[in-house]
C-alpha cells in the first residue's frame, strides 16, 4: 500500500478544497488502517462519490471520462495493446484514430505507467479515465480471464527473440561497453519479455524469481509456496540482455559483471504496486540474478492473519505492549520471522510511541516507523546502528538479526534501559535460542533478566481446497508422527490430488506452525544455571509449551496441511 499522505488522488482532492485538513487526516488514517484504496474510503465517508472522483482526475489530466461498458472496440484497436500488456498494466484500448490510441488506465495518476507502456505500444497514447473495475472487466471480456493467452504471447515472443539475429549478434559480442549494454537492455522485445516473465511469476504468487545462466542454457525458475518451478527456457543468448535489463530497472551498474550487486525495483505489475529486491552474483557462465518479490498486497502485515493459535496470539499481544524486554522470533531463512515481527510492529505503531528498525535489507516500508538499512560495506553495522538508536529516544527497537556478541549485548543494554527489543535468531526451536545467546558469550543472568519469550516458527504448505481428498494413513506414517491408530478416534487425514488451481501440486498457499517459549521463573532459573537445551525443552513442555511437531499435528487434524509437510519441517 502506498503512503496515503502522498497518494496523488488524495492530494488532488485536497488541493481543490474538497477536503479540509481534518478530513484529509481522517481519510489518510483510514486508508492506512483498513488497507482500502483512497477512492473507496472517500466514497465510504461520503466525501466524494466515484463518478466525481473520475471527473476530477480527468480534469486534472486534461482528458475525458469514458464508459467502457458501452463500447466494443474492433479487432484492430484490440490488437494495438498485447493481451499481456493489458493485464500487466490494467489498461484497455478505448479507440484508435490513425496513429493515436485512446487508452483507459486503471491507475491514470501513476506517471510511470505511461512511460513503461511506451515501450510495448507503438502508437501515440492519449490517456482517458474510466472506472478501474470497468477496466478490469473489459480486459477480462476481450482478452480472456486470468493470464489466458499469456502463454501464447510468451511462446510467440520467445520465437521472435530466438529468431532475432541482431540481438543474438550483439549479445555474443564479448567487449560490449555500458552504452551498448544499455541499448541491448532497452530493445523492445527484451523489455516485453522481462515484463511478461515478472507478470506471470506474480500472477502465480511467486516469492522469488531466479535467472540462471548455464553453459548451454539459460533457466528461469520461480518459487511458489517454497517449491521451485521452471518456466519455458528462453534461448541461451538472452542471458546477457535479460540480466542487463533487470540491472537497468534496478539502477545497478550494468558494466560491472565481476562483483555481486544488490538493489531494488519498484514497478506496477498486474495492476498492483510491487517491490522487488534484486541480487546479482557473477558465476562461471554469466550473472545469476535472483529477485525477491515483496508484494505489499499479498502480505497483510496483521497479527490476526498469521494463524497463531489463540493462546499464543493473546500472549504475543500482551508481551509486545510491555515497556521493556526482548522478544525473539526464531527459525530458518524463509520461515516468516520478519513478517511476524513486522505484524507486531504494525500493531504497536501508534502516535505515542517511537519505533526504530535496523534491517539488512529493509523489506517492507511501513508508514510511521524509522527504518535503517544495514550496509556493512560503508561500516554501517547492526552494532553501529543500535548505538545510534539509543540516542534517538525510541520506545521499541527491531533488530533484523542478532548475529554476534556485540549486537546481542547492545540489544540487552537497550532492554535494561527501558526499551522493548524485537529480533530474530536462526535456531531450530525456541529453547535452542537461549543456548545460542549464551554460546555467543552473553552472560546467563542478563539473558534471564531481559528475555520475555521466544517464538519459533515454520511455514508449511496448505492443502489445495479445490482438490482436497481424504485418505487412510499407513501405520508407518503414523509411527513417524508418534501416533498409534487408537490415538486417531474419528480424525480424518487429507491430501491434495493436484488440479489446475494448484498447478497439479496438491498445495496452495502456506500457513505457519508455532512453538512459544514463555520465560517464567522456572525457565529463568534454568537459564542462570546454564542448563542444556534439552532440559529447558523438557521443563517448558511440562509447563505447557506446545512443540512445533504438536502444532503441526493440529494443522494435519484440521485438514489444512499434510503429514509429509509436517514431517519435512519439524
Amino acid at each position: 500500500m502506498s503512503d496515503p499522505v502522498s497518494h496523488p488522488l488524495l492530494s488532488l482532492v485536497r488541493d481543490r478544497g474538497l477536503l479540509d485538513d481534518l478530513q484529509f487526516e481522517e481519510v489518510s488514517q483510514e486508508v492506512q488502517r483498513s488497507g482500502k484504496s483512497v477512492s473507496e474510503v472517500l466514497a465510504d465517508f461520503g466525501f466524494l462519490d466515484p463518478d466525481s472522483q473520475l471527473q476530477i482526475i480527468a480534469e486534472h489530466l486534461g482528458t475525458e471520462v469514458v464508459d467502457l461498458g458501452s463500447v466494443t472496440p474492433d479487432a484492430e484497436t484490440l490488437k494495438a495493446v498485447p493481451a499481456a500488456t493489458a493485464k500487466s498494466y490494467q489498461c484497455f484500448p478505448y479507440a484508435l484514430h490513425g496513429t493515436t490510441l485512446q487508452l483507459a488506465l486503471g491507475d491514470p495518476l501513476n506517471p510511470a505507467i505511461l512511460d513503461e507502456l511506451g515501450f510495448s505500444i507503438s502508437f501515440e497514447i492519449v490517456p482517458v479515465v474510466a472506472d478501474p473495475k470497468a477496466v478490469a472487466k473489459a480486459i477480462e471480456k476481450h482478452y480472456g480471464a486470468g493470464v489466458g493467452g499469456e502463454s501464447d504471447t510468451m511462446a510467440a515472443l520467445l520465437k521472435e527473440l530466438g529468431a532475432d539475429a541482431e540481438i543474438e549478434r550483439e549479445a555474443a559480442d564479448a567487449v560490449l561497453g555500458a552504452g551498448d549494454l544499455s541499448d541491448l537492455a532497452n530493445e523492445v522485445p527484451i523489455v516485453k519479455f522481462v515484463n511478461l516473465v515478472l507478470a506471470q511469476a506474480i500472477q502465480d504468487r511467486a516469492s522469488d524469481i531466479h535467472f540462471e545462466p548455464f553453459e548451454t542454457e539459460f533457466k528461469i525458475r520461480y518459487r511458489v509456496d517454497g517449491a521451485l518451478y521452471e518456466m519455458a527456457p528462453p534461448p541461451k543468448h538472452l542471458a546477457l540482455p535479460v540480466t542487463s535489463r533487470l540491472k537497468v530497472m534496478a539502477n545497478l551498474d550494468i558494466s560491472e559483471r565481476r562483483l555481486p550487486q544488490d538493489g531494488r525495483i519498484s514497478m506496477h505489475i498486474v495492476g498492483r504496486q510491487i517491490d522487488l529486491r534484486i541480487s546479482t552474483l557473477p558465476t562461471q557462465f554469466g550473472e545469476s540474478v535472483v529477485l525477491r518479490v515483496l508484494d505489499r498486497e499479498a502480505t497483510k502485515l496483521e497479527l490476526e492473519v498469521l494463524g497463531l493459535p489463540a493462546d499464543i496470539f493473546n500472549f504475543m499481544v500482551e508481551v509486545i505492549q510491555q515497556p521493556n524486554g526482548i522478544v525473539i522470533a526464531t527459525g530458518p531463512t524463509g520461515s516468516g520471522k520478519t513478517t511476524t515481527l513486522y505484524s507486531c510492529l504494525r500493531r504497536i505503531n501508534t502516535i505515542d510511541s517511537k519505533l526504530l528498525t535496523a534491517e539488512d535489507p529493509v523489506e517492507y516500508d511501513i508508514e510511521g516507523i524509522m527504518q535503517v538499512a544495514i550496509n556493512e560495506g560503508v561500516g554501517m553495522t547492526f552494532g553501529k546502528a543500535l548505538r545510534s538508536f539509543l540516542r534517538q529516544d525510541p520506545d521499541v527497537i527491531m533488530v533484523g538479526e542478532m548475529r554476534d556478541l556485540e549486537t546481542s549485548q547492545i540489544a540487552i543494554q537497550a532492554s535494561l534501559t527501558g526499551h522493548l527489543v524485537l529480533t530474530t535468531l536462526h535456531t531450530n526451536d525456541a529453547p535452542g535460542a537461549v543456548t545460542r545467546l549464551i554460546d555467543m558469550g552473553v552472560e546467563p543472568f542478563l539473558v534471564a533478566s531481559t528475555l520475555q519469550c521466544v517464538l519459533a516458527q515454520r511455514l508449511v504448505r496448505k492443502v489445495c481446497k479445490a482438490c482436497k481428498t481424504s485418505f487412510e494413513p499407513t501405520e508407518t506414517q503414523l509411527s513417524m508422527l508418534n501416533l498409534s491408530p487408537h490415538d486417531l478416534g474419528d480424525k480424518v487425514f487429507y491430501y491434495g490430488r493436484g488440479c489446475g488451481a494448484c498447478n497439479d501440486t496438491g498445495y496452495k498457499g502456506r500457513k505457519g506452525i508455532f512453538e512459544l517459549l514463555m520465560v517464567n521463573e522456572a525457565i529463568r532459573q534454568l537459564i542462570i544455571e546454564r542448563a542444556p537445551t534439552v532440559v529447558v525443552r523438557q521443563k517448558a513442555a511440562e509447563l505447557g509449551m506446545v512443540s512445533l511437531r504438536e502444532d503441526g499435528l493440529r494443522g494435519i487434524f484440521d485438514g489444512s496441511t499434510t503429514i509429509e509437510e509436517v514431517l519435512k519441517y519439524t
